[in-house]
């Protein structure tokens, strides 16, 4: 919105061709989600407590998180609210990719929104993962599908190969079952891994600022030539989105920094893991986003042989699955969990980051 008016205005106010580039509307679209989080974050936490929307604790959990019963909910509300918004003001509401990236953080938004709703009144399991799923797979396959027509220019068939030179392989029509299981896998590793305070939304931040330099390098033409990078058009306009999903982040972390104010929910937490994987594969960074968000892998991992161990053998693998409660259970204290959790996905960021120049 406020690049419409500054490039009509350049003429008559020449500083006003700073709000022209990426990289400055990337930071005021950062500053701008971080300072909506904190006015109305205790705004925000206030009603959530006078509507008594709190959060319900597992029995079977380790017994240090019996004292998070009834933390304030569906603080993901904050989140989206601080994305959206910030991107409505700083970024091009011309560009396809910002629009289908809102129309997605929305639609996931809802469905975790349904899913936290149906906990606190109905079940406390909530909607059927068979519903989760298909919701999830209707939103994914409607982004992709809908960029895939737009034409090459916008999203083509391909798979990056990381570290390599270059080396490209085009999935044809299989690419988009490939994209729908990257975004809706990603929404459910980013929700199992919402267990701790903190522990999912610094990871989600990072990953978002580092997506946000691919975005932003693919979408210049100088940029994509030097890194051997395919250049999409347009695309560093994400940029500005993924400082937006950093900066609300931080936002939110700070009311959800041990020991928790607010809690996500999954409004915050599948929306924020389909948008990754969604602006993923935008950028043609599936497979670094895989390397990048390692501890989600692993997180879900944890899950799945957990439950497939117990089904084949009667035996479990782990103390508790996700595996952050097993380091628990071992006597790790939660911020020191959450900490290394943390560390891990800077070495790993770092990592994902190096293939624009290591292959």
């Amino acid at each position: 919105m406020f690049l419409y008016f500054s490039e009509n205005l350049i003429e008559w106010f020449s500083p006003l061709n700073a709000f022209t580039y990426i990289t400055t509307r990337g930071i005021l679209a950062a500053l701008t989600a971080l300072i909506i989080s904190f006015l109305f974050g205790p705004k925000i936490i206030a009603a959530l407590q006078g509507k008594k929307i709190g959060e319900t604790i597992r029995t079977d959990g380790p017994s240090s998180h019996s004292s998070k019963g009834g933390t304030p909910t569906m603080g993901g509300l904050m989140i989206i609210l601080s994305i959206v918004v910030s991107v409505l003001i700083w970024s091009d509401l011309s560009n396809v990719y910002n629009l289908v990236l809102i129309a997605s953080i929305i639609s996931f938004g809802m469905i975790g929104f349904i899913d936290d709703f149906t906990k606190l009144k109905k079940s406390k399991k909530g909607m059927s993962a068979k519903t989760k799923l298909i919701l999830q797979f209707i939103v994914a396959a409607s982004s992709t599908y809908y960029l895939l027509g737009q034409g090459s220019s916008v999203l083509s068939s391909e798979v990056l190969i990381p570290f390599t030179n270059n080396f490209r392989l085009d999935l044809g029509w299989l690419f988009l079952p490939f994209a729908i299981f990257v975004i809706v896998g990603s929404s459910n590793a980013v929700n199992l891994t919402d267990g701790l305070d903190g522990l999912a939304i610094m990871p989600v931040s990072m990953i978002a600022i580092a997506l946000g330099i691919f975005a932003y390098v693919t979408g210049n033409f100088n940029f994509a030539e030097y890194l051997d990078l395919p250049f999409l058009q347009d695309a560093g306009e994400v940029f500005v989105f993924c400082c937006a999903i950093s900066g609300a982040g931080l936002g939110f972390l700070w009311f959800n920094a041990y020991p928790a104010q607010i809690f996500m929910g999954d409004v915050g937490a599948v929306s924020l893991g389909g948008i990754l994987g969604t602006i993923a594969v935008i950028v043609k960074q599936e497979l670094v986003l895989a390397i990048m968000g390692g501890i989600f892998i692993v997180e879900t991992l944890s899950v799945v042989l957990q439950v497939g161990s117990f089904k084949l053998r009667g035996k479990r693998i782990f103390n508790m699955a996700p595996i952050h409660h097993h380091f628990e259970l071992k006597g790790w204290a939660e911020p020191k969990v959450i900490v290394r959790f943390w560390i891990i996905t800077v070495f790993l960021v770092l990592i994902g980051l190096s293939s624009l120049k290591i292959r």
